[in-house]
């Protein structure tokens, strides 16, 4: 599946989830995700010690699986990010994204002319290292190329409309747990000011013409009032809290067996 129709199927209504990388250092990470049921695979440089050839490798292993990966650059610098984006990622998720101008240097360096000034560096393998002509394969390469800001902050969600509007960008994806900390209620993500930046959110989104996607939910409760409010692709949990998560299940299981 390809990015291009992986966007087409999100804004028919589908909602695809998603799995972060923080602690796998193995291709074998996209097997799993994709034997779990996940859609795409977020690779974290941002909150991790992975590099640029690791977090590459990953990129094209999820592309041979069939899933989307977006990797989360560590800043607004685009070298790395058109580097991965030269090895195999199908989009480059650009953190702390408070203004339009922040976002900029990555949309010049990792789309296309007319949107931008990316350096062709040849064939790619999000097009089947296909041979094209020049303008085709820039017109493919950023359709298939999704950049996404993420809004972590009350002035990112005051200046999403703007954001959004910028031609380049394809999606806004809100990190809850910054937001909450830069709002003053940290950790409380049920607050009804969260609610409220969600719905500014997509409505900026949507009122582009574009995405909006969702990370740091992972209850029930929560999970149940805001995804039906129109997010389409969310972060579903990362590799650490699920090996977390499922190790402590194990030890309480084993010495509750083995009485301590």
């Amino acid at each position: 599946m390809t990015v291009a129709d992986m966007h087409a199927r999100m804004r028919a209504g589908e909602t695809f989830l998603g799995l972060g990388v923080r602690l796998a250092r193995s291709t074998e990470v996209a097997q799993v995700a994709k034997a779990c049921g996940f859609d795409w695979l977020f690779i974290d440089m941002e909150h991790c010690s992975l590099d640029p050839d690791m977090a590459a490798q990953m990129a094209m292993a999820a592309e041979g699986a069939g899933l989307l990966s977006l990797v989360r650059v560590p800043g607004h610098e685009p070298t790395i990010a058109s580097r991965i984006l030269d090895n195999g990622a199908g989009g480059i998720v650009v953190p702390h994204v408070d203004s339009p101008e922040e976002i900029r240097p990555i949309i010049e360096r990792c789309k296309f002319a007319p949107v931008g000034r990316r350096s062709m560096g040849g064939a790619l393998p999000q097009l089947g290292y296909g041979s094209l002509p020049a303008e085709e394969h820039m017109r493919a390469t950023n359709a298939n190329t999704m950049i996404v800001a993420m809004i972590e902050s009350p002035k990112a969600v005051e200046n999403a409309a703007a954001i959004a509007a910028m031609d380049g960008v394809d999606m806004l994806l809100v990190g809850s747990n910054d937001l909450a900390m830069e709002m003053g209620i940290p950790g409380d993500l049920g607050n009804p000011r969260m609610e409220e930046a969600y719905r500014r959110v997509i409505g900026a989104a949507q009122k582009a013409g574009k995405l909006a996607g969702l990370g740091g939910i992972y209850t029930a409760p929560l999970l149940e009032r805001y995804l039906p409010l129109g997010f389409r692709l969310v972060l579903a949990g990362s590799d650490m809290s699920f090996v977390l998560a499922g190790g402590r299940e194990r030890v309480a299981l084993a010495r509750g067996i083995a009485g301590g």
